[in-house]
């Protein structure tokens, strides 16, 4: 019997998970907004204050690792244990929680000691906040230079990272860090929360 992934080294993990670039593909945005739905039904929207796709998979023609990310906001008042509960019987992996400087998970949903399934999911579990993903992503949508730009450079970066996960992102947070930076000043408090009312993902998409 072979190991489950919880057993498996690192080195391990990284050799069943390589770094694997594709093409867009239209179904990101349907298997996101599919997700969501099953999210806020299994949790309850009133537990669920924002959600929004984010990651390259939701920008429109960038190579991205076939994996969808989902930003989801909770209330403060959600109980972490009937959190954990719940996206735990519903197949979710938690793969890392982090209390300070900001309180956030991050859960796991599609991969197998077989290797990929299908669809793939990261949720990033966190309270209401004026997050940098989000500007990122804004960014790389209005700006259709930058975005062939980060595409050239995770081409680039994905030969010699293809098993090791950790060097591929570090690479990448120059890049990152410098076009959030200009999104934060071009996009103002975007996401900051007004008065009670949930800020809607932008529609230029």
């Amino acid at each position: 019997m072979g190991k489950t992934l919880q057993e498996m080294t690192l080195e391990e993990l990284w050799q069943l998970f390589p770094i694997r670039l594709e093409p867009h593909k239209q179904c990101y945005s349907t298997w996101y907004e599919q997700e969501a739905r099953v999210l806020k039904e299994l949790l309850g929207r009133e537990n669920v204050v924002r959600m929004n796709h984010i990651g390259s998979t939701a920008v429109e023609g960038l190579t991205a690792k076939a994996i969808i990310d989902i930003l989801m906001e909770i209330a403060t008042e959600v109980d972490e244990l009937w959190l954990r509960q719940q996206l735990q019987k519903n197949n979710w992996i938690c793969m890392s929680e982090q209390v300070q400087p900001q309180w956030r998970m991050v859960w796991n949903k599609g991969y197998t000691p077989e290797g990929f399934a299908q669809k793939v999911f990261h949720l990033h579990v966190r309270h209401l906040g004026d997050w940098d993903e989000l500007y990122f992503r804004d960014y790389l949508i209005g700006h259709p230079e930058v975005c062939v730009e980060y595409a050239q450079l995770k081409e680039k970066l994905a030969i010699p990272y293809r098993n090791d996960r950790d060097g591929y992102t570090r690479e990448k947070t120059e890049f990152v860090r410098k076009y959030t930076m200009l999104a934060r000043e071009e996009f103002g408090g975007r996401y900051i929360w007004h008065q009670g009312k949930q800020k809607e993902e932008p529609k230029n998409r």
